[in-house]
């Protein structure tokens, strides 16, 4: 395959039908923008430059591909009058910039076709170098082709021209192979060919399926390729495309990794951002959801109802029923159901987080355990300590955090209070219900909480009348009469 000279990416359109204030291209599919879509394939084929088009909202989109395709070049069409014009004035500003496309094909796609696959993307351009085109089309074929333009081709099955659906006759209409509006050119023939593209149609715009014409003309093979895949030409233009794209796309990614190996229950009901990272043999139980930078290790059960965003899972974890965000679980390790993991909540090999506990930028160690009902906020849990329910980590005085240390083989008895900054030592333990301000000495057993005192006869003497007072007088007659 020939990598091509430029990939120019059409992204100018203020996309109105999308009835937002996010630019449409910024519009996320599978955990990345439909612009970077389109960037992350034209860079897969190797082309030396791919440059966006900018119009509508630039500011934003500029900012976005500066921060996620650094690589990235930009170019501005200030008034938005055709595809061909924003090629033209494209080739234009690189000309003067010293870097117009040279010594290879210049590809043109859209910034809203998110689903254009670097296979297609590679075929495409394999056609183009085999006939020798001076334009080649990526077209598709269509059950029902409706609203688009029709390709014509000749008796040695080249493109003979692109007739809109509104021009077309009736043996045209019959025809199911459909252009896509993404081409690749003869950088020369496209240099020359858009300085000759004129605004004499209806809308009086300057267009790119004129260059067709333009080619035959002078006697230059057009070629079309009709994608394996018509789903690769989609474009997103309003609410309703955008979901019907996320959901073929997440359905490439699902039979993906089912490919290499990763077990799902229910593909249907799990969502994978293409960032995510999978081993072989990990279980992704119905309900899913992988996002950002997650990384899921061999052997790793995952749901069901969980959602992991930037989480790094280790080989043999357990995650059931558990909502983590930039979170470490460990090899063998056991989170959920019902557990927060927030920002830097790291759980060593074999550790545990059970039901109803919340957890960040905490350390629990080696086959620790927070079993349930918990607050774990700014801490280290060493080995082997235990974390008993309804203990709170009492990190924030209202102005200040800090952290507390809980030692190896711990036991913080059951509804622990923990006011750091505090330290409880290795093999020491709390008492139930105590309120730790001080630290604890390892191996020493820490009781902070009043004394129990209890007064005989109160419920009698100040609740007459009520279930509880007749429950006790009854148990104090029973208590008599066994005396």
């Amino acid at each position: 395959m020939t990598s091509p000279a430029a990939v120019i990416i059409l992204a100018a359109g203020e996309g109105t039908r999308m009835k937002s204030g996010t630019p449409k291209v910024l519009h996320q599919i599978c955990g990345r923008s439909l612009v970077g879509h389109v960037v992350a394939v034209s860079e897969s084929v190797g082309a030396d430059r791919v440059v966006v088009v900018l119009g509508h909202q630039r500011d934003q989109v500029a900012a976005h591909l500066a921060a996620t395709f650094p690589d990235v070049v930009t170019t501005v069409q200030e008034q938005q009058n055709g595809t061909g014009h924003a090629v033209r004035v494209t080739l234009q500003q690189l000309d003067e910039q010293g870097a117009a496309p040279a010594g290879g094909p210049v590809v043109v796609v859209s910034g809203d076709s998110p689903l254009l696959s670097t296979a297609t993307l590679e075929m495409l351009l394999a056609e183009h170098r085999s006939a020798g085109a001076a334009v080649t089309v990526l077209s598709a074929v269509l059950p029902d082709p409706t609203g688009y333009g029709r390709i014509v081709r000749d008796d040695a099955g080249l493109v003979a021209g692109i007739v809109e659906h509104k021009d077309a006759t009736h043996a045209e209409r019959a025809i199911h192979e459909v252009n896509s509006s993404m081409y690749v050119f003869d950088a020369a023939f496209l240099a020359d060919g858009v300085q000759r593209l004129t605004t004499d149609n209806a809308q009086g715009e300057e267009y790119l399926t004129d260059l067709v014409g333009v080619a035959r003309d002078s006697g230059r093979v057009v070629a079309a390729l009709a994608a394996p895949d018509p789903d690769d030409t989609l474009g997103v233009n309003d609410r309703a495309q955008l979901a019907q794209a996320e959901a073929i796309m997440r359905q490439r990614i699902n039979l993906r990794w089912m490919a290499d190996g990763v077990t799902m229950r229910d593909p249907a009901t799990t969502y994978i951002d293409v960032s995510v990272d999978l081993e072989p043999d990990c279980v992704l139980e119905p309900g899913t959801i992988l996002r950002g930078a997650t990384n899921v290790a061999t052997g790793a059960v995952i749901g069901p109802d969980s959602t992991l965003i930037d989480t790094i899972v280790g080989a043999g974890a357990r995650v059931n029923r558990v909502h983590s965000e930039l979170a470490d679980i460990g090899p063998g390790a056991s989170v959920g159901p019902f557990t927060f993991l927030r920002p830097a909540a790291e759980l060593c090999e074999g550790a545990k987080a059970g039901s109803f506990v919340e957890i960040k930028n905490a350390v629990v160690g080696r086959d620790a355990k927070v079993p349930h009902l918990t607050y774990v906020g700014d801490a280290d849990i060493g080995a082997g300590a235990n974390i008993g329910a309804s203990t709170v980590f009492v990190n924030y005085d209202g102005v200040h955090k800090a952290r507390t240390t809980v030692g190896r083989e711990a036991r913080v008895g059951s509804d622990t209070m923990l006011v750091a900054p505090v330290t409880v030592g290795d093999g020491a333990y709390t008492a139930a219900g105590s309120v730790i301000t001080e630290d604890v000495p390892p191996g020493a057993l820490a009781v902070a909480r009043g004394r129990q005192r209890n007064v005989a006869g109160w419920v009698v003497a100040n609740r007459a009348g009520t279930p509880s007072a007749e429950a006790a007088a009854a148990a104090q007659e029973e208590g008599n009469d066994e005396h």
